[in-house]
């Protein structure tokens, strides 16, 4: 029996066949997975909170696949990310780079944010049509990260290439390729700013390489692609949903509208409605475990969806409502435990700056197309859509 995922309508809207698989049992053995093994799917909230923050499931995606022959030629440095490793060499990695994303760090790079929305914003034509993807959802993230870690202008287009064809499911020699030139391209940067340094993360990073500071060089390279990547690829498609539920959900909107302040406050729901983390990365059983009362026998991958944990409603009542009002800080979409997505003040900041702009200078914005004519990015981790064609 095929899982309702695999229906061609679930790449629209995943949500039915999510609610489907939950109420059969949250925590399932599916026969697809990793390097040909089955793996257990995790769907409900409390089940997913519980995996997320399980110690006995690693993300140490080298030492499981160790013994396991693949034609795949990821580059190390996307291979071997900090989403890739466990304590103690996470909590290393990650203490490196936490205090450039504090609450703190991102306020002082708010003007910044604005400064990039406004301008991408004046470029939308009145009363014509606009793809919000194309005009704000993609530069704006990818714009800001790469001014965060330093990325000249000149290499933001092939940055933005290659951080997204690494999404591209389904096409494995072009993942593969991306990951070489992404990896190639940052080992050249770090040597140049080796030489010329400023004040950008990645001048921060390389004193840490260079010090007594313990950083690799395959450490750093790997540093700057997961933050490059991450930093922006979530936020695009955050934006993206979060646009098309409001649009979809017109009292919503018309509130939003009429009270922009009130816009950070909605940020959460938005979020939790229709995550931009279909799936979390990598995990597998160290030992044998229950999840949610399901058993897990050892070495096998364990897959969460955020999305479909969002959507429980043992946790968020009436799960697929847009409810603006709903206190849904408990969601999952910026992971759980100490994982969790190291950017989601960046993230939020973001979206909160560009969301109001969109609502003030576009008060009439609508769909240019019916919602069923939108397509969506065939990725297994993301949900986000290729394009959001808009009337203005």
């Amino acid at each position: 029996m095929n899982s309702p995922l695999q229906d061609p309508r679930s790449l629209r809207d995943p949500y039915p066949a999510y609610a489907e698989l939950r109420s059969t049992c949250p925590v399932q053995h599916v026969p697809t997975g990793f390097g040909g093994h089955g793996s257990y799917l995790v769907t409900g909230y409390a089940e997913a909170r519980q995996a997320l923050g399980d110690p006995r499931l690693s993300k140490d995606t080298a030492a499981f696949f160790a013994d396991k022959p693949s034609p795949r030629r990821l580059h190390p440095a996307v291979a071997q990310t900090m989403l890739a490793v466990d304590p103690p060499r996470h909590t290393r990695l990650r203490r490196l780079v936490t205090k450039s994303f504090t609450s703190g760090a991102v306020a002082r790079l708010r003007p910044y944010i604005a400064q990039v929305t406004d301008a991408l914003l004046d470029r939308w034509p009145a009363g014509g049509e606009v793809d919000l993807v194309a005009g704000l959802a993609v530069p704006l993230p990818v714009t800001v990260i790469c001014e965060l870690l330093g990325v000249p202008e000149t290499g933001r287009p092939d940055v933005r290439r290659w951080s997204a064809e690494l999404f591209a499911a389904g096409e494995p020699e072009l993942i593969d390729a991306a990951s070489h030139a992404l990896a190639n391209y940052l080992t050249e940067l770090i040597a140049f700013r080796r030489q010329q340094p400023g004040e950008a993360l990645l001048d921060r990073l390389i004193p840490a390489r260079d010090g007594e500071d313990r950083l690799s060089e395959d450490e750093l390279v790997s540093l700057a692609v997961l933050l490059l990547v991450a930093g922006h690829e979530t936020t695009t498609h955050f934006l993206g949903n979060a646009v098309l539920a409001l649009l979809r959900h017109p009292a919503e909107l018309e509130r939003l509208r009429a009270n922009p302040d009130s816009v950070p406050a909605a940020l959460d729901e938005l979020l939790r409605f229709d995550s931009p983390v279909s799936m979390a990365t990598f995990r597998y059983a160290t030992e044998d475990l229950l999840l949610g009362g399901t058993p897990v026998p050892a070495g096998t991958p364990v897959q969460v969806s955020p999305g479909a944990a969002n959507r429980d409603p043992e946790r968020f009542p009436a799960p697929d409502r847009l409810d603006l009002d709903r206190d849904a800080s408990g969601h999952v979409a910026f992971g759980h435990g100490i994982h969790r997505c190291l950017g989601a003040p960046l993230a939020k900041a973001e979206a909160e700056i560009a969301l109001r702009a969109v609502l003030t200078r576009f008060p009439r914005l609508r769909l240019a197309v019916p919602p069923d004519h939108l397509r969506w990015r065939h990725t297994r981790l993301m949900r986000g859509l290729v394009s959001l064609p808009l009337l203005t």
